[in-house]
């Protein structure tokens, strides 16, 4: 199974050179602005011609390669570059392990784009019309994951026609997690895929072409030209989930761990929110199947106390979701207690594993 990491890195002054980022993008439109400045005051990223893929290890030795499909971006005639990557379109090539990437590391219900903002001086790229070719680093704002960092990219800016310009890293470049928060959500994917030592790194390698705006699309060799590269349908554009989507969705969405109650109490906290619309919208795309929402808690206190407990909880939940329009005939409720815990109740961060709602399907009968 594919676990794995982030796409950028915080900058480091010993290797700045080999930095990754987006930026790229910025840099090849202003500096191509300067030669058709005439012809074209604003450029747009071609989604089709485009590509962003990141390899990951796991086992410390077993390396995926995957990519982010639906990129956009604009870049103004003032040197406003604004770049976005819808994170629920990453593709693993396997259903289930997009679902995991989406919900357990990027946290899409809560976080569902990363963006990255520049402003792009043209006068640094005024010999690319001659030159063809020119490297470049250039600083950036990636806000990824509900965190803002400064970044810097390393470049490859190439002129391909007279309205095109690619920009490509120069190599894979090495990324961490932790700067954006993410690594506790490397923690989840290894529990959820049942794999050990994900390294939390990634190689993240790109080639983004910008045509200028108004300018007839030509045909361009690149990586891109692969038919598993380019924009795809997200969950959100889809009618309905089969059988075993539904089934991958509901499993991914119960570790989570992103439903929240007071301590003690069966009140839903309101940072529950993201997720339960979440749900919503998958039960709504699985109108064959019947949702159990299912209630644990850790040991302490008594049993007779927790399965009481745990028995609220999930009819709380189950409860906000008829109440945001799911029928009450896809929903049922049940409070399991201390039962079937994941883990040993030995620490304080293994019971807040053990407290938790799940969520299960069945067939709703004819």
């Amino acid at each position: 199974m594919f676990e794995v990491v982030a796409f950028w890195r915080k900058a480091r002054p010993k290797s700045a050179d080999r930095r990754v980022g987006l930026i790229a993008v910025l840099l090849g439109l202003l500096a191509f602005g300067v030669q058709t400045a005439s012809a074209a005051a604003n450029w747009t990223l071609d989604p089709a011609a485009s590509v962003l893929t990141y390899q990951s290890v796991k086992k410390n030795t077993i390396v995926e390669t995957n990519k982010i499909r639906n990129i956009t971006g604009t870049l103004s005639s003032a040197g406003d570059a604004k770049i976005s990557f819808d994170l629920n379109s990453v593709d693993t090539g396997v259903d289930l392990r997009n679902v995991r990437m989406r919900f357990l590391f990027f946290e899409t219900f809560k976080y569902p784009t990363a963006e990255l903002t520049a402003k792009v001086d043209p006068a640094a790229f005024a010999d690319l019309p001659v030159k063809r070719r020119i490297k470049a680093t250039m600083p950036f704002r990636l806000s990824l994951h509900g965190v803002d960092k400064d970044l810097e990219a390393s470049v490859v800016v190439t002129m391909i026609s007279d309205t095109q310009v690619s920009v490509a890293s120069e190599a894979p470049v090495a990324v961490h997690v932790e700067d954006f928060g993410l690594l506790p959500n490397v923690d989840k994917l290894q529990q959820a895929a049942n794999v050990t030592n994900i390294v939390p790194t990634a190689s993240v390698s790109f080639d983004f072409v910008f045509a200028a705006d108004g300018s007839k699309p030509a045909a361009v060799q690149t990586v891109a030209a692969a038919a598993d590269v380019g924009p795809v349908a997200t969950d959100a554009a889809r009618t309905n989930f089969s059988d075993e989507e539904c089934l991958n969705r509901f499993a991914v969405l119960s570790r989570t761990g992103a439903i929240y109650f007071r301590p003690a109490s069966v009140r839903l906290d309101a940072k529950s929110r993201p997720l339960l619309a979440e749900v919503e919208g998958v039960v709504g795309k699985c109108p064959t199947l019947k949702v159990e929402v299912s209630g644990y808690t850790d040991s302490d206190g008594s049993p007779e106390a927790n399965k009481t407990l745990s028995e609220r909880r999930a009819q709380a939940v189950a409860n906000a979701l008829v109440a945001d329009g799911v029928p009450r005939s896809q929903i049922s409720a049940a409070g399991y207690g201390e039962d079937r815990p994941v883990a040993a109740n030995d620490t304080p961060k293994n019971k807040a594993l053990n407290r938790r709602i799940e969520f299960s399907a069945t067939k709703l009968a004819n």
